[in-house]
């Protein structure tokens, strides 16, 4: 094949690989990006996307469910609900499939060249790509890396047969009867709540004494609830073993030395993503690691010079918003323009029932920095949008500095609360103080209006409480 030279390539084409060279395209940048499956990622395509998609229909599910048994408030009633999961699936992957082909329509408006086929560096300005039809060489002035993340696999428990990762899961055929998870963190509860409420008797194996580690016991509160309401069994300070010696149940063991048998019909896997660190030709490079990560600064720029990362390759946050950000801004800086980074207003978002948004610091954080603060919350059981979608459950906090009132940190746990995330992140992201989103006119009836409450009562003097 004829040699292909360009100013940027990028390796992967997962959000943070293709917002890089969407980009970069609509800025004039000569552009190539290789990706050996479809476009879009894991995000797209086996993950963020699929994953909410099948949480949509089984919160419609479990609604419908509710209904039939006479538990809906609002008098509406409905009678024998079924779910087909395998059509539920075809639905699912119908939106992966048009979000895929509109990824590949945004690169290809950019000029954007692609090579389908798996990289691997020969130095660090050149990448030979192994394609359906031979073997590709290309030579680029900058180079990004966007080779995302994988599944952590257990020893104990290896992928295979009735032990899947989130992969598996998002594609089964039909609701398992009795489903194990191991693992609560953001990923396991998610799914885990969702194949509750679809049916499957759910069991939940954590090795902590906690569930969603990284958020603080206040936000987490109401999930517990919801899990218990659902009958969902969680089993916390418990270590797995494997599987028994029939291969019919999950082997576990508690804090205390007591061992559980969990009989199961499918083992989802969540203890968490790795870095696609091998595979590409890293060994070809003298490249700074971070741990299991690729070192880079706040222009993302690797320890060699010409060579940028980004997404999930670079660490935590293992966000595709990060990912995307990061793109954008390698992007900028290759086309010549003066860009940094900073993480402090990435929203992390858990997609359980409820919802968890969690943008810049909680008060524990500012408190073990030295911080003096003020701390504003504001009930959902005292919003009347809340009320009239009877979802009452959560609050909004909201953590500022005690001296100027400059907004540090946002948290909130509430049904679809997700969406206030935006809100949250920008308060952060521009500076906010109290007074700027107490004094901002947030419309009624909104789940919003928990947010400027939240800012009065940090303030002294919250109106509807």
């Amino acid at each position: 094949m004829k040699e292909i030279t360009c100013k940027l390539l990028v390796i992967g084409a997962g959000p943070g690989g293709y917002v890089c060279a969407i980009r970069a395209g609509q800025l004039g940048i000569d552009t190539v990006i290789v990706e050996m499956a479809k476009p879009g990622g894991t995000c797209l395509n086996i993950g963020c996307i699929p994953s909410k998609a099948i949480i949509h229909a089984a919160d419609d599910f479990t609604k419908t469910v509710a209904m039939a048994a006479g538990k809906n408030a609002m008098g509406i009633k409905a009678d024998n609900p079924v779910i087909d999961l395998a059509k539920t699936m075809s639905w699912k992957d119908g939106i992966t499939g048009r979000l895929t082909l509109g990824v590949a329509g945004l690169l290809k408006k950019a000029g954007v060249k692609i090579v389908v086929g798996r990289a691997k560096f020969r130095d660090g300005k050149t990448v030979a790509v192994e394609t359906e039809t031979g073997e590709q060489v290309i030579r680029a002035e900058n180079i990004v890396i966007a080779t995302g993340s994988a599944p952590v696999e257990l020893p104990m428990l290896p992928f295979g047969g009735k032990v899947i990762s989130s992969t598996g899961a998002l594609s089964l055929a039909e609701v398992p009867e009795r489903l194990a998870v191991v693992g609560a963190g953001y990923i396991g509860l998610e799914l885990g709540l969702a194949f509750a409420k679809l049916g499957a008797k759910v069991t939940i194996v954590e090795a902590l004494d906690r569930i969603l580690p990284l958020y603080d016991t206040q936000l987490t509160q109401p999930v517990a609830k919801r899990l218990a309401a659902l009958g969902v069994e969680v089993l916390l300070g418990t270590k797995v073993k494997g599987l028994s010696s029939n291969g019919e149940a999950l082997l576990a063991e508690t804090g205390s030395g007591e061992e559980k048998r969990i009989a199961a019909d499918k083992i989802l896997v969540t203890v968490g993503r790795k870095p696609v660190t091998e595979g590409w030709g890293r060994e070809e490079l003298e490249l700074d690691m971070d741990g299991r990560f690729l070192k880079v600064d706040e222009q993302c720029r690797t320890s060699m010079r010409g060579i940028y990362a980004v997404g999930d390759v670079t660490g935590e946050p293992m966000l595709a918003h990060r990912a995307m950000a990061q793109g954008e801004m390698v992007a900028e800086i290759v086309s010549g323009k003066r860009r940094s980074w900073d993480k402090r207003a990435i929203p992390a978002v858990c997609f359980t029932d409820p919802e968890i948004v969690s943008v810049g610091l909680s008060p524990d954080e500012a408190k073990a920095q030295g911080r003096e603060i003020k701390v504003g919350q504001f009930p959902f059981a005292a919003n009347g949008r809340a009320m009239t979608l009877s979802a009452e459950e959560g609050f909004v906090r909201v953590v500022a500095r005690a001296d100027n009132h400059l907004v540090l940190g946002i948290q909130a746990v509430g049904a679809g609360i997700s969406e206030l995330s935006a809100a949250f992140g920008l308060a952060v992201e521009m500076g906010a103080r109290l007074e700027d989103v107490a004094g901002t006119i947030h419309a009624h009836p909104t789940q919003s209006e928990a947010f400027a409450e939240a800012a009065l009562k940090a303030l002294g003097h919250a109106l509807h409480m």
